[in-house]
């Protein structure tokens, strides 16, 4: 099997709440075109579907073997580094990449960690993904289309990134004499999804109990930390160590509450 090929297996499409299911079809044939071979559904409102056996002219492997998921959290649970497309700005200024500029971090990404786990999500057809979805991304890639004209197909937006992300690979093919972007190989996985869900929710507690966040007037403090950590990428280790400090924080700020008692 080629190095291509290799690091193409390590990506996923994820697609929230699809509601057409030809557009499914569509999606698992770009894939196929590209050689990606794994996808997810998350919520899809009409699947299994004839239509999408039609449309996907022959990667009906790609439909039979696609996983389901309830939400994008559980989804995303065993991954690592998560790029949702976005057509639109947001209020809270988010990492923003073009498709190349896409191909290349997941490129690197995988040199860094060949074991890591890649997800590239697609919205709805109708809005996209939701702020929330958003936030679980590490950044956002918005495929620079006509302003006039805009509107992309659910299967042309994943038939763009599959092609760059392909290119990309192929032209590392024969640079894999090339030293590690760290100088060596990294000592510790990168965060899965799960773990990082797992240090978000005990970060939010651990600054309750601190009184430094108060959930009936965010302010968007977790949205902004969650850009925070995620921009920084951390891998398993470090997300342990994190932890361990929050613990201590709580730890500290029990024993100031009981001796003030």
């Amino acid at each position: 099997m080629s190095r291509p090929q290799l690091q193409l297996d390590a990506v996923r499409i994820v697609l929230v709440e699809t509601s057409h299911p030809g557009n499914i079809g569509g999606v698992a044939r770009a894939m196929k075109n590209m050689g990606l071979k794994h996808l997810t559904l998350v919520n899809p409102k009409r699947f299994p579907d004839i239509e999408a056996t039609q449309r996907a002219s022959g990667a009906d492997d790609i439909l039979q073997n696609a996983l389901h998921a309830p939400d994008l959290k559980t989804a995303l649970a065993d991954t690592h580094f998560v790029l949702g497309t976005s057509a639109r700005s947001r209020h809270l200024p988010w990492p923003l990449i073009n498709p190349r500029q896409m191909a290349q971090a997941v490129r690197d990404t995988l040199q860094q960690q060949e074991t890591s786990q890649v997800a590239l999500v697609f919205g709805r057809e109708d809005r996209g993904l939701t702020n929330e979805e958003l936030s679980c991304c590490h950044a956002h890639v918005h495929i620079p289309t006509q302003a006039d004209f805009s509107s992309l197909n659910l299967a042309a937006a994943v038939q763009v990134l599959a092609y760059e992300l392909r290119m990309a690979c192929i032209e590392k093919t024969n640079q894999d004499n090339l030293a590690h972007p760290w100088g060596t190989s990294w000592d510790a996985p990168l965060a899965s999804g799960e773990a990082l869900e797992g240090f978000f929710a005990h970060l939010e507690q651990t600054l309750i109990d601190i009184e430094f966040h108060d959930p009936q007037m965010p302010r968007q403090l977790m949205t902004r930390l969650r850009r925070l950590y995620l921009r920084a990428r951390p891998d398993c280790t470090e997300v342990n160590i994190l932890r361990g400090i929050q613990t201590a924080t709580q730890k500290c700020a029990r024993l100031r509450t009981e001796k003030a008692k």
